[in-house]
């Protein structure tokens, strides 16, 4: 039997085709929130044009998101592709409340790479979020949080693999 574990995605690794392109074992559980945690962005990403997600603490607040199971395999190309060798993001382990009620232990992944420049993500990236957010059918006055997230209007190419709209 493959080991596996549950990864709490957040940000572009809401959306199925993203996380499939870099971690074909990622499987759907369910959606759930991270309580007194708020989403943020800072760290400028080349690949994205724009500010990167990161889930920061703040009492009272949620995170909203899905968690995945992947097998422990894809645990090093999750952490490759959320530059945790690179020194950008470290892995957390998280408490989801999922709509079922349970709690879950989850692995997530926190900024440490924190930049003082334009903390706006991208129109593409902010779009993938929530194409996402969408497709796992999310509370609709989260998606509508998230509509409200000022981006940075770009709306080029991005040095990243991105599923098609």
């Amino acid at each position: 039997m493959t080991k596996t574990f549950s990864y709490f995605a957040y940000g572009s690794n809401l959306l199925t085709d993203r996380i499939k392109l870099n971690n074909p074992s990622a499987k759907l559980k369910t959606i759930g929130r991270v309580s007194d945690y708020a989403l943020a962005f800072d760290y400028y990403s080349r690949r994205w044009q724009g500010a990167a997600a990161t889930i920061v603490p703040s009492e009272g607040s949620e995170v909203w998101g899905v968690v995945w199971e992947l097998s422990e395999h894809d645990k090093r190309t999750l952490d490759k592709q959320e530059g945790v060798g690179s020194g950008i993001y470290r892995p957390i382990e998280v408490s989801v409340k999922t709509k079922e009620d349970f709690i879950l232990p989850c692995r997530a992944y926190q900024l440490i790479a924190l930049e003082e420049q334009d903390k706006r993500p991208s129109k593409v990236y902010k779009d993938v979020i929530i194409r996402g957010a969408e497709e796992h059918g999310l509370p609709h006055d989260y998606i509508e949080k998230l509509r409200m997230i000022e981006d940075n209007g770009y709306d080029g190419p991005v040095t990243i693999k991105l599923p098609l709209a």
